[in-house]
């Protein structure tokens, strides 16, 4: 009777010793006798106490820092990135067996594809269009780890630190691109008002009261503000009249002389004056 306790205790012990919770993200890749068994969870699983082992892996998605790397691109620009990568475990038995640290070979993988890509791109090429180059690190790291069961879904540049020379470059330029922009744009503003004016102009010239509308318009402008002396503009059709008459009498008072007994000069008048002397 003894004996038969002490075997029913150790099948007890034995059987709680092989079962195993498996988590719903967990899978549990196992082995018996050293050789590949199964893929097993979630749920309670029967792994045989001595005889066979399994191995836990997460399915869920990791992100991963890549730590700043010293770049030079293609331009010979020297500059400092670092990354984050998001990836997860596809085939748990390829995780387990195609590769010992499948997490610490995924980091150094992306490390050096980081650093090989941005060595082929332009500065900026690199600032303008971080999308594409996200999207060419995601698809060479998630082809080379495919092998291991490892999915790579996004690789993502961070931050992108530039020498102190260059950001100040980057400044000058930025705000020579400004300084054009308003020039073009004072220079737009320009034309459309010389347009405007020459319109203004042309309807001016076509309908002589707008001239006098536009005159009086421009008296009650004057009026209305705080001057200390106010300046009229008097239109060149009053004064012409006086004009006019001005020159009649010039022209009158020079016809006399002209139709009259000429004046004697002094050379004439000199002339008797030194005959009576000799």
């Amino acid at each position: 009777m003894e004996f038969l306790i002490a075997g029913l205790a150790l099948v007890v012990a034995y059987m709680y010793g092989s079962l195993h919770v498996i988590k719903q993200y967990e899978r549990a890749v196992t082995f018996f006798l050293g050789k590949y068994w199964a893929t097993k969870g979630p749920g309670l699983v029967f792994v045989p106490l001595f005889f066979a082992k399994l191995h836990r892996v997460s399915l869920r998605i990791v992100a991963m820092d890549i730590p700043p790397q010293d770049v030079i691109t293609r331009d010979n620009v020297s500059i400092k990135v670092n990354a984050v990568l998001y990836m997860r475990v596809k085939n748990p038995e390829l995780a387990v067996i195609e590769i010992e640290n499948y997490v610490y070979a995924t980091s150094q993988l992306a490390q050096t594809t980081l650093r090989s890509v941005l060595g082929e791109v332009e500065l900026d090429e690199l600032l303008a269009d971080r999308e594409k180059i996200n999207g060419i690190l995601k698809q060479i790291v998630d082809e080379r780890t495919e092998p291991w069961g490892i999915e790579v879904s996004a690789v993502e540049v961070k931050d992108i630190d530039l020498p102190a020379e260059m950001k100040r470059a980057m400044a000058r330029q930025a705000e020579s691109e400004r300084e054009r922009r308003a020039k073009v744009i004072a220079a737009e503003g320009e034309y459309q008002a010389a347009g405007r004016l020459a319109e203004a102009a042309s309807v001016i010239g076509k309908e002589p009261a707008a001239l006098q509308l536009r005159y009086l318009q421009t008296l009650v402008e004057i009026a209305t503000e705080n001057n200390s002396s106010v300046v009229f503009p008097i239109p060149i059709d009053l004064i012409t009249p006086f004009v006019e008459a001005a020159k009649r009498y010039a022209s009158e008072k020079q016809l006399p002389s002209s139709t009259g007994t000429p004046v004697p000069t002094a050379t004439a008048a000199a002339a008797p004056a030194a005959a009576r002397q000799q």
